[in-house]
């Protein structure tokens, strides 16, 4: 059976442009069936063929940014299979079916319903579809297609990344490369020129240039001076249609700042500078202050100075600040005016950094003169040398000289100089100097063990005037002599056993001197003749050492507990000085190595001497306790035997009332106040009862008195004998004014007044008879038959 290959009929859409509108038109194509070898097939076609169709698509183009009012028309779907019958229905889906695109269901006619923009979206994809009307089933297979939107310049250039900045070194030679300044174009770069650009500088010439394809700025002049104008603003333009009428273009600015290079050398503004000094600058000063000038900045602007030569080339240096770029003189020596009054230096400026390549200008540095004048100043005087040294001997008696000091005034006038030792140098006056001559005595007995050196200050001053002084340090030493005898270098604790052997070292001694001989310490050691000691004996080692050895016979706690032996020390001067020191040394029992093992039976001797400071403090210690527990015991039971006091009672101690306001009597309750004159004991009471009745009489009489006796001489009673009452007083007077009180009056002033009135006269005798305490009152009126009675009582409360 012959295989038969059968070809489906394709549906080729092919497009045609429509006249004027640039649309095209999708049909179908039937394709005949055709055999795997090529040829026709022997079969007739009306008996083999079977046709297929598809849909085969292709671009469709519309114009963005179409600005008509009717829709665009975009293009046109057709199939074979529309007879034109309006069998055929024509669906379009997609991007922008139905909201963009629409079509015709029937023709199959696409229009574009809004205005298309490329930068936005540059093509669409869509399906069609040919459906049966009826059976609303595909006639055709679903095919995809695009619609392209074409680009019209509407689109102006940009630079994105402006606006720009940019640095060129100064004197650059031409053609330097700046920046390079980039625009973009949002149109389609594939199509036409709209997105195809052309640079060009609008501001900035003639000193810049830019290339017009690639945007790169350039230097255009060869002599761009930083110090005439350090910065320069272009504006440069992009513009598509290359460059041609009617295309967009764009703008941006391009800031081009000139870096420094060092093309300018230094120079003073002045040929030549004056300057004074005052001759009492200290050293190290600066005295004056040049500044070149260099209209370069940073690192080519700093200057280093130098003094080339003058007659101050030694006196004054030169140095450069580093902040400001002055030169500092520096005074490098002292001036004195009277010497030398002027100095003239010559000073260069110049560039730490140089460019070689603008040597050819010429040298970069500059060249000044510096004129110095001294002036004048009255100094203080000035000393030979600032320290002296003297010496004198601590055996040197009062008065005696040690040395001299001289200071001369430096001014022309030649002022007379006093003399003087500083007070917080010379505190113990040991010392003393003539203010004409600067001679230095001693005035005081000197001792070089106590102070070896003494540190004065001798001040200098003018005579004529006091205000300038000038000062010295003195130093004095002191030289020794043998005034101190030798001694033992410390108390020795030595003990000897009872089992020593004879000839056995029990202790090697050493002594100190407070004199320094200039030969050294020598020291001779031996044993005094009145304490010799037939158990021990002493040998001089000749290193100014000396070792106490036993003798033979033994040693026993029982026989001796105790050996004092009185060694002698003498020095190697002339005349030598000596002195006796006692050595104890303690018998005690020692175990085989010789180590004590037991001094007991000597420790009360040892403990007597040793403990006896401790034992005292322990004792006082004991005995301070004990006093003062005894003290706060009887302070606390004398508390608890005294008697309590109400509140009431309180409140009168330490309480003083004073009567003397001439008022209106007991019936003035405002002016006196007869509760201070109570009592809380009974008696106390019933007087307070008496004396409260005195109100109730009009008329003072002398017979009254006796009521306030008993109340005052108990009172008094009670204070003289109670010695435990605390020292309260209470001061109370006592000044009946007024008809209305029942005493009579007690007014001196009063009695004065009325000396002749029956009813103001007084006993004073009572006075006499209340003891000592009244004696006074007694003698001052006990003369008058009359006159006031100011009663003033003192008590002591509880």
């Amino acid at each position: 059976m012959d295989l038969l290959w059968f070809l489906s009929a394709l549906s080729v859409f092919t497009l045609q442009e429509r006249a004027g509108t640039g649309a095209m038109t999708l049909k179908s194509v039937l394709l005949r069936q055709l055999r795997p070898g090529g040829g026709a097939s022997a079969c007739s076609p009306a008996q083999h063929s079977r046709r297929r169709r598809s849909w085969v698509w292709n671009q469709f183009f519309v114009l963005e940014e179409f600005t008509g009012n009717d829709p665009l028309y975009v293009g046109k779907l057709h199939s074979d299979v529309d007879k034109g019958d309006g069998q055929v229905r024509y669906v379009l889906t997609g991007e922008g079916a139905a909201s963009i695109f629409s079509i015709d269901e029937s023709t199959g006619d696409i229009h574009a319903t809004r205005r298309l923009d490329r930068e936005q979206q540059a093509y669409y994809t869509l399906r069609a579809q040919a459906r049966n009307r009826d059976t609303n089933r595909l006639v055709e297979p679903e095919s995809q297609f695009i619609i392209k939107v074409q680009d019209v310049n509407d689109n102006e250039p940009k630079f994105l990344d402006g606006p720009y900045t940019a640095r060129v070194a100064e004197r650059s030679p031409v053609g330097t490369s700046v920046v390079t300044v980039v625009a973009t174009d949002a149109d389609d770069p594939t199509y036409g020129n709209s997105a195809r650009l052309m640079y060009s500088i609008l501001q900035g010439q003639p000193y810049f240039s830019v290339e017009p394809k690639t945007g790169v700025v350039r230097t255009a002049l060869p002599d761009l001076d930083r110090e005439v104008r350090d910065s320069h603003l272009l504006v440069v333009q992009a513009k598509d249609m290359i460059g041609q009428i009617g295309g967009l273009s764009g703008s941006t600015s391009v800031t081009v700042i000139l870096t420094d290079v060092n093309d300018n050398p230094p120079h003073f503004p002045r040929r030549s500078y004056q300057f004074s000094v005052r001759e009492s600058e200290l050293v190290s000063t600066v005295v004056a202050k040049i500044r070149a000038v260099d209209p370069d900045e940073g690192p080519n602007a700093e200057l280093d100075y130098r003094i080339l030569d003058g007659d101050g080339l030694g006196t004054f240096s030169i140095t450069t600040d580093s902040h400001t770029q002055e030169g500092l003189i520096t005074l490098h020596k002292n001036l004195d005016f009277e010497t030398k009054s002027s100095y003239m230096l010559r000073v260069e400026a110049s560039n730490l950094y140089v460019d070689a390549r603008f040597l050819s200008s010429g040298p970069f540095s500059d060249v000044a003169t510096v004129r110095l004048l001294v002036q004048n100043v009255d100094e203080p005087p000035v000393f030979h040398s600032s320290v002296s040294w003297m010496m004198v001997s601590e055996a040197a008696a009062v008065g005696t000289e040690v040395g001299s000091v001289l200071a001369r005034d430096p001014d022309a006038t030649n002022s007379p100089i006093r003399y003087s030792i500083d007070r917080q140098s010379n505190l113990e006056r040991y010392f003393h100097i003539d203010s004409g001559t600067g001679v230095i005595t001693t005035a005081q007995p000197l001792d070089r063990e106590t102070v070896a050196v003494h540190n004065i200050t001798v001040v200098a001053t003018e005579r004529l005037d006091p205000s300038l002084t000038g000062k010295a340090v003195v130093l004095i030493s002191v030289t020794d002599v043998n005034d101190n005898p030798p001694s033992l270098a410390i108390d020795y604790d030595t003990f000897v056993c009872e089992n020593s052997e004879p000839g056995q070292i029990v202790q090697t001694l050493s002594a100190v001197d407070r004199d320094e001989p200039e030969e050294g310490q020598h020291f001779l050691f031996s044993l005094s003749e009145a304490g010799q000691n037939l158990s021990f004996t002493l040998r001089d080692n000749k290193d100014n050492t000396a070792s106490i050895l036993t003798r033979p016979g033994g040693f026993l706690q029982r026989d001796q507990l105790l050996h004092l032996l009185p060694v002698v020390i003498s020095d190697s001067s002339r005349p030598p000085l000596s002195s006796t020191n006692t050595l104890s040394i303690t018998v005690c029992t020692c175990d085989a190595a010789g180590e004590p093992r037991s001094c007991r039976q000597g420790a009360p001797l040892l403990l007597l001497v040793s403990l006896q400071s401790a034992v005292t403090a322990a004792v006082l210690t004991c005995i301070l306790t004990l006093l003062g527990v005894v003290v706060v015991t009887a302070a606390i039971r004398r508390r608890r035997r005294d008697p309590l006091t109400v509140v009431a009672e309180r409140c009168v101690q330490e309480n003083i009332v004073c009567y003397d306001d001439e008022g209106g009597g007991e019936e003035d309750t405002e002016a006196f106040d007869m509760l201070a004159l109570r009592h809380l004991n009974t008696t106390g009471q019933s007087h307070q009862t008496q004396a409260r009745t005195l109100t109730s009489t009009s008329e003072p009489t002398s017979e009254g008195n006796w009521l306030f006796l008993p109340f005052i001489r108990e009172r008094l009673q009670q204070a003289d004998l109670d010695s435990a009452a605390p020292p309260f007083d209470s001061l109370q007077t006592y000044a009946f004014e007024g008809s209305g009180s029942s005493a009579a009056s007690l007014s001196s002033l009063n009695s004065l007044d009325s000396f002749n009135s029956q009813e103001c006269q007084q006993n004073y005798d009572l006075l006499k008879e209340w003891g000592p305490r009244f004696r006074k009152l007694a003698d001052l009126y006990g003369h008058r038959e009359g006159g006031g009675w100011l009663w003033t009582v003192r008590t002591s409360t509880s």
